[in-house]
């Protein structure tokens, strides 16, 4: 085992710094992925948030003529996070930087500038232990009452990673989020939700050392979007995952994709990472537990803070009870879904599901619990 990880470590080590010289904002996006940033996109719904006690969190599906209540803010803020999580500097500042089944982060600050932050969560944070990080903490969130994993935590109405954040005070005009926004009580939040149209059929990563990450358009057609600098083989306990199902995507922000491999209740996942922002995470050259992946060319833009992987086409979407709804058909097949292939077998598979237990140490098959998938796919809604 020591000597797979020295061999990991030496590899990854060799591939980020090619990219870390040879990648830049000057260079431009690479060609595969230039369409995508910024896409077409269509207004799916708005959300809207009320920071006060008791202030009302609402949707509407008709531009604001209209809007239906979800659920109430609990706590409202007065303060932003100055330290941010690492990959928010690579989203605009009044953009959503982060959704998943236990947060919403929203981005305050300019890109590359900082990464001022301010967050939204669901009612279980409000005793997690997650709080003891600067950007979860109770100083620079919006606490609701809505249950992680439902609504706009992944149930149905989340956001996706850039979609704008606007201002309204006092009833008047919805305004662009100023680059220096700090909350205020009484501050009505409005996201306006888009989606690239169309979005594409799936996306498969060869899980293979320089592996292709292939996109397959609802048409038909397919295009090499990036490479797999290094596999994933591992499961690890990943915060948030407890509120996520196998096969599904448990967060998306500028530098991760989050994946679930565990029964909601439990934890066990990997995550999908950029060469840059893994090269920042010193566990990400240690353990397996992540898929690192680059550009189809080391001379072009790196894969961080951009579509369709790390920006505007992924969020958290399940409903466990969606075929007990009255619009079932529609929920269902606005599920992304993750599936793999196994060595030797053509067939796509439901995701292998691996539960850990949180408060023990890590088993030692969980560093290659993936070690037998050769491609991972995940599968985009329905239009």
């Amino acid at each position: 085992m020591i000597k797979r990880v020295a061999i990991i470590v030496i590899f990854l080590t060799i591939i980020t710094a090619t990219y870390v010289f040879a990648t830049d904002y000057e260079r431009g996006i690479s060609p595969a992925v230039k369409n995508d940033n910024p896409p077409f996109f269509q207004e799916l719904y708005r959300l809207k948030i009320v920071n006060q006690v008791d202030g009302s969190i609402e949707v509407s599906s008709d531009g604001g003529f209209s809007w239906q209540l979800l659920g109430h803010v609990l706590y409202p803020t007065e303060k932003i996070s100055q330290g941010g999580f690492a990959a928010a500097k690579w989203v605009d500042g009044g953009q959503v930087a982060a959704t998943a089944v236990n947060a919403i982060h929203i981005k305050t600050g300019q890109l590359d500038k900082d990464k001022t932050i301010f967050s939204i969560l669901p009612r279980e944070m409000l005793q997690s232990e997650t709080y003891s990080r600067p950007y979860n903490s109770p100083n620079s969130s919006i606490y609701t009452d809505i249950t992680a994993g439902t609504e706009i935590f992944g149930g149905g109405q989340a956001p996706y990673v850039g979609n704008q954040v606007f201002l309204t005070r006092f009833s008047q005009p919805m305004v662009d989020l100023p680059d220096s926004y700090i909350p205020k009580i009484g501050d009505t939040l409005i996201i306006v939700v888009d989606r690239p149209l169309p979005l594409p059929k799936e996306i498969i990563f060869e899980n293979r050392f320089g592996g292709h990450i292939t996109l397959t358009a609802i048409n038909g057609s397919q295009r090499i979007i990036g490479e797999v600098l290094r596999p994933v083989s591992g499961v690890g306990r990943f915060a948030g995952g407890v509120y996520a199902s196998p096969g599904r995507i448990r967060a998306n922000h500028p530098g991760v994709i989050d994946v679930s491999c565990a029964p909601r209740g439990s934890v066990g996942g990997f995550q999908i990472v950029p060469a840059l922002h893994g090269q920042e995470m010193g566990y990400v050259k240690l353990k397996t537990q992540w898929l690192v992946i680059g550009p189809v060319s080391s001379s072009e833009h790196s894969l961080e803070g951009i579509g369709p992987l790390f920006k505007y086409f992924i969020q958290p979407n399940y409903t466990p009870d969606a075929l007990q709804t009255a619009d079932w058909q529609e929920k269902l097949l606005g599920r992304y879904l993750v599936q793999v292939k196994f060595a030797g077998n053509n067939q796509w598979q439901p995701m292998p599901v691996f539960a850990l237990n949180r408060s023990l140490p890590l088993p030692a098959w969980a560093d290659t619990a993936l070690d037998k998938v050769s491609h991972i796919r995940i599968l985009f809604p329905v239009e």
